[in-house]
């Protein structure tokens, strides 16, 4: 009866530590987007990113450019910043963007180091 204790407990504590250490290495993750990847909209002034962990704000940023015949033309004037929440990247525009494909670059650190880049497009009707 003692032995099956043991055996539980040690089980239970490795369980334990494998949750423990998967936590501790998982990178944060782009979890929204507004617009959407592959979404038609109509003109927007700003697109926000939200992510699974907070980010830091010195190292995250977004750029938002326009696809045309297979060349990219970035949004002059457009800021990006991580709001006060620290888990959302917003991209500020200076003018609402005109019809056509544009495509959302972004690269974050999260608290923990971990840095992650990636990129989606869509299109303005």
């Amino acid at each position: 009866m003692h032995r099956s204790r043991a055996i539980f407990a040690a089980a239970t504590t490795v369980v334990g530590l494998l949750t423990a250490a998967g936590a501790a290495q998982a990178h944060p993750r782009l979890l929204s987007a507004s617009p959407a990847a592959n979404a038609v909209v109509g003109s927007t002034r700003t697109v926000q990113l939200r992510f699974s962990e907070r980010l830091e704000p010195r190292f995250s940023g977004a750029e938002v450019a326009m696809l045309t015949g297979g060349r990219t033309t970035p949004v002059r004037g457009a800021v990006s910043a991580v709001a006060a929440d620290r888990v959302t990247l917003i991209v500020t525009l200076p003018a609402p963007l005109r019809q056509g494909q544009y495509q959302v670059s972004w690269r974050v650190i999260a608290a923990d180091s971990h840095r992650i880049t990636g990129s989606y497009a869509f299109r303005v009707r």
